[in-house]
């Protein structure tokens, strides 16, 4: 079967729309369900502008197009399926990020950045990340309960510990995290995105302007270092690698913190088995990834070149979201997908990270970060429980990163 992505639908039917909602924080959008089985390569029409672009669903064709070099990440290429409006005249002058070049940029850029975020390096952070969940758990414990997990723990343990990599002060992180939110808000205006990112931007110039004259021992220093050898990056390049790095670092690992807290405590028994045996944990971090799927936001893609997708044909010029959490609920990779089973065997499969070249440099941190933290509340919190009723707590439904925006906790 050959369409395009212009084409009427065969039915007449209006096309389905993009961003799809989720109605049980443990599952998939329904729709992708539905795509996934009678049509895994179809088309939808964009919320924001209803403009058509394709949506794949099922694991092995997620897994093709992101690793297919015949498909670019450059949102600035028209047919590029933008998720929230941004008009022609602010596209034109965004810088892009690390996210969304393409080779040979993207690949020197991330080599440069690579040995920062590798198994050995997040190693060494390993002892100082503890340190930081500890005073957080303390401070959390000498307040008593009930205690909002988030605001407590979720949110300040990533940010902690990213400021400390970049270089950045902490004690500016309450600013950068609301520039932060407000960049992660589907029904945000243009103007109002525009304002958020103008803002970062603006504190980030300062800051590396600093250090290229007064350097410290962080990520953003020894990158201005090697770039002098290596210029692969102008300022302008910094500043936006540092603002992905900023808001990249913080904002997934805090809500994927407060989802797996709270995907345990409505497992209890799942939840007793880690804290009798932590070695099951790294196991059980891969399956709480794999549930969430906390972002399709990261998968956009643009076709460069007419490409086979299972049994269609998308056209060169034609926009693509492949879906990673539609990928993470196939049933044909993850018997019975919506089921939380810390035991599951192909949890490690899943595309949380993505998957290819623009797979998420910080996994390795991330992971170190989950364990650090769900371990540390399991051993010193064995009483912890919702403080709330579950139906109480509300979801990130309007952001391009899923999560909780509080939750309620005691003991």
């Amino acid at each position: 079967m050959t369409q395009s992505a212009d084409a009427a639908p065969e039915t007449g039917s209006p096309l389905p729309q993009f961003p799809m909602r989720r109605t049980c924080p443990f599952s998939e959008p329904r729709e992708y369900a539905e795509l996934r089985a009678d049509a895994p390569v179809s088309r939808a029409a964009l919320k924001v502008n209803g403009k058509p672009t394709w949506l794949v669903t099922r694991h092995e064709h997620v897994r093709q197009v992101l690793g297919d070099g015949r498909v670019s990440s450059n949102l600035k290429l028209p047919g590029y399926p933008h998720q929230f409006h941004i008009p022609e005249e602010m596209l034109a002058q965004v810088r892009l990020m690390l996210l969304n070049m393409d080779p040979p940029e993207h690949t020197a850029q991330r080599r440069m950045l690579i040995p920062e975020f590798t198994a050995r390096r997040v190693k060494e952070l390993r002892p100082r990340i503890q340190e930081i969940v500890d005073e957080r758990v303390d401070a959390m414990l000498a307040a008593g309960g009930p205690v909002d997990l988030v605001t407590a723990v979720a949110l300040p343990v990533p940010s902690l510990v990213i400021c400390e990599l970049l270089g950045v002060p902490y004690e500016d992180h309450a600013q950068f995290e609301e520039w932060s939110a407000a960049m992660m808000n589907h029904d945000l205006s243009p103007a109002e995105y525009g304002a958020a990112v103008q803002a970062l931007d603006m504190y980030l110039d300062k800051l590396v302007t600093l250090k290229e004259s007064e350097p410290g021992d962080d990520l953003i220093s020894r990158f201005l270092e090697k770039n002098r050898t290596e210029q692969v990056a102008d300022h302008v390049d910094v500043v936006t690698m540092a603002r992905l790095m900023l808001v990249g670092g913080h904002e997934t690992t805090a809500n994927m913190i407060a989802l797996g807290v709270l995907a345990l405590l409505r497992h209890p028994d799942q939840m007793a088995e880690l804290r009798a045996d932590p070695a099951l944990l790294p196991n059980a971090i891969e399956e709480l990834l794999r549930v969430f799927s906390i972002s399709d936001s990261g998968t956009a893609r643009v076709a460069l070149e007419d490409i086979e997708v299972g049994d269609v044909t998308i056209r060169a010029g034609e926009g693509i979201l492949a879906l990673n959490n539609a990928a993470d609920h196939d049933a044909s990779v993850f018997p019975d997908p919506d089921t939380l089973d810390i035991h599951r065997k192909e949890a490690r499969s899943h595309l949380a990270f993505g998957y290819g070249i623009h797979q998420c440099i910080g996994a390795n941190l991330a992971r170190v970060e989950l364990e650090t933290v769900y371990g540390t509340l399991l051993r010193r919190i064995p009483g912890l429980r919702l403080a709330v009723e579950p139906d109480a707590l509300r979801f990130k439904d309007d952001a391009m990163v899923y999560g909780v925006y509080a939750l309620p906790v005691t003991w």
